[in-house]
């Protein structure tokens, strides 16, 4: 009796088998791909609990969509497919495909998924465990690693930019030295280990009438225990470290000013970092609205920002008085009044500041005034040079003058004819 009430309590509810996870599968070795004629074992962890007839509830396993008859945890296996497990009242496992070669030289990469920040290891194997000389990796066709006899190739910390098509290549002694040998290729997928993150603001109910901003990202569902941490920055200056919480206050003085914002999450050794999309802060009274402010994403990138966007600050406003006014086109328009005091020929008005436009053409008209007169006395001077090719009588008469009269050439500003002025010498 006292047996029976003891099993009764070991058996879950409907409610709770219903919210069962799937069991794990796994292989030992764990390498998909082996050659014909080896042997591997599969392993169904789960939740296993005891039925009414004190027998452990049996473990199923598929190979594609045929139900196999063992009901172990752990079954021994050489046959090549896609493998399955299920325990009773829950969902079944992920599948392990498990790839069966006749080549004299295989590459063996993990079962389980491969996230961001872990270790991607791969094995170039020879027949049967046999050394493999003159190795190389490839990956997409690009050799990446050359060792001179069998080494595993290791990526110690993974990204996506590891994703691809990889193969190897060797020569075995057997007995003498082959030609080169090539694995066929396998396919590899770094997985994502969370989103890239992106910086909002609270509503104001949320808020409580602050601005508070959230860095948000998600993990992937197989490593949602992965603790992250956030560090918030105010263009390239870092307003709060890497800390575990993911909300920011910003303080008040700041809040005046237009700002730009961006976050950065990362696990807590920093092998996988990534930031956010600027997040342009308006102003208190501006029109902007925070939800439309968020920018495009751009890649994402495990440091600072190289490409920093437009300063959003208010332009201070100059509050100095020049020293010295002048009045422009006036009766009076070469004296100079003390500041604040401006020369006006009728009734008081508010004139209009010169722009920068307008001082910058005041600064160079004298400039060019001064070119103007120099390029029209070049151009009298290359008429009369013109003048003595044409006609050499001409310019000898002009160029011979009386001993008593002085006489001077003069261009005119205005035209590009040659004058002489004689002035008489008093005897």
């Amino acid at each position: 009796m006292w047996t029976l009430a003891t099993l009764l309590l070991l058996v879950p509810s409907s409610g709770q088998a219903a919210t069962l996870e799937k069991p794990v599968l796994s292989l030992h070795p764990p390498w998909t791909t082996i050659f014909k004629g080896e042997r591997v074992t599969l392993r169904c962890d789960g939740y296993h609990p005891l039925l009414l007839e004190l027998r452990p509830i049996s473990t199923l396993w598929y190979l594609g969509h045929v139900l196999l008859p063992s009901h172990k945890k752990s079954i021994e296996v050489q046959a090549p497919g896609v493998y399955r497990c299920q325990t009773r009242g829950a969902p079944v496992s992920d599948p392990i495909h498990l790839s069966v070669s006749n080549d004299w030289l295989i590459l063996q990469v993990p079962y389980a998924a491969v996230f961001e920040g872990e270790p991607l290891v791969m094995r170039c194997r020879g027949w049967y465990d046999k050394v493999v000389y003159k190795l190389h990796y490839y990956h997409d066709g690009q050799a990446v690693r050359y060792f001179h006899s069998s080494t595993n190739y290791t990526v110690l910390q993974a990204r996506a930019s590891d994703s691809g098509h990889y193969q190897c290549s060797g020569t075995m002694r057997i007995p003498v030295e082959s030609a080169p040998m090539f694995s066929s290729k396998v396919a590899v997928t770094v997985q994502e280990l969370f989103q890239t993150p992106v910086l909002r603001t609270l509503s104001s109910q949320e808020a409580r009438g602050r601005v508070v901003l959230r860095c948000e990202t998600r993990l992937h569902p197989q490593k949602r225990d992965t603790p992250l941490q956030f560090a918030f920055y105010k263009y390239s200056r870092p307003v709060r470290r890497f800390d575990w919480g993911s909300e920011y206050t910003v303080p008040q003085p700041e809040i005046e000013e237009l700002e730009s914002y961006w976050c950065e999450a990362a696990t807590t050794t920093r092998s996988v970092r990534k930031r956010s999309p600027w997040l342009q802060l308006p102003g208190r009274g501006s029109v902007l609205d925070l939800a439309s402010t968020t920018a495009p994403a751009p890649q994402a990138a495990a440091l600072a920002p190289g490409d920093k966007p437009l300063s959003f600050r208010k332009t201070p406003v100059s509050r100095s008085v020049p020293s010295v006014t002048s009045a422009p086109n006036s009766t009076f328009e070469r004296l100079q009044f003390p500041a604040g005091h401006v020369a006006t020929a009728g009734p008081q008005a508010c004139a209009p500041l010169p722009t920068s436009a307008e001082q910058s053409h005041e600064a160079l008209q004298p400039t060019v005034d001064l070119l103007l007169r120099e390029m029209q006395l070049l151009k009298g001077l290359l008429s009369r040079v013109l003048l003595g090719l044409k006609d050499p009588q001409a310019l000898h008469m002009l160029t011979e003058t009386p001993k008593t009269p002085n006489s001077q050439v003069t261009v005119s500003p205005g035209t590009s004819e040659t004058t002489v002025v004689e002035s008489q010498v008093d005897s």
